[in-house]
């Protein structure tokens, strides 16, 4: 049983090293910056040409995908290195809908997504489960507020571990 206390938090981190691809899919809800940071360095080091910064909705009359890249160029990233991509969704499946429908437009069928390291095996097993078709690649973004292997040593990584979890489950039994 001990054991499993540990593997829990591990469990929920499903990454791979980045490789060349289409394009990076920045997922949303990262308010601190890390994943639009590490979409960054995968523009700058070429394994893509551009981020996908996924924008669901509004915050205080501003788009989310607007916010982030702001956040990016005022701390000395190109501009040119991301794109927006506007839509609402109120969930990780909702987002998936929506930006592999943008995918699909461009005809991008190689990505990168690019979410927090507590949130790569729940996000990668929707956008396969959504895109068989395409070749997807999980990179996570390090994270401030959750410790894999010692998620339960502080309030903010056990509050991550319980909601991650929680979705997961909920994903589990909606079919995902």
């Amino acid at each position: 049983m001990a054991l499993a206390i540990p593997y829990s938090g591990k469990f929920l981190v499903s990454a791979e090293a980045p490789t060349k691809a289409e394009a990076a899919i920045v997922l949303a809800g990262d308010w601190t910056g890390n994943r639009l940071l590490k979409a960054a360095e995968l523009v700058k080091a070429g394994h893509v040409p551009v981020a996908l910064v996924s924008g669901p909705g509004q915050s205080y009359d501003r788009n989310e995908a607007d916010l982030a890249i702001e956040f990016a160029v005022n701390r000395g990233w190109p501009a040119a290195y991301f794109e927006p991509v506007r839509h609402v969704a109120h969930s990780t499946q909702e987002e998936a809908v929506n930006m592999l429908a943008y995918l699909r437009r461009k005809n991008i069928k190689r990505f990168l997504l690019v979410t927090s390291d507590f949130h790569t095996r729940r996000s990668g097993r929707i956008y396969r489960h959504l895109a068989p078709e395409a070749e997807i690649h999980v990179i996570a973004a390090p994270t401030n507020e959750f410790v894999p292997e010692s998620w339960w040593s502080n309030r903010e990584s056990r509050k991550t571990w319980l909601y991650e979890w929680q979705k997961m489950i909920a994903n589990y039994l909606g079919g995902l």
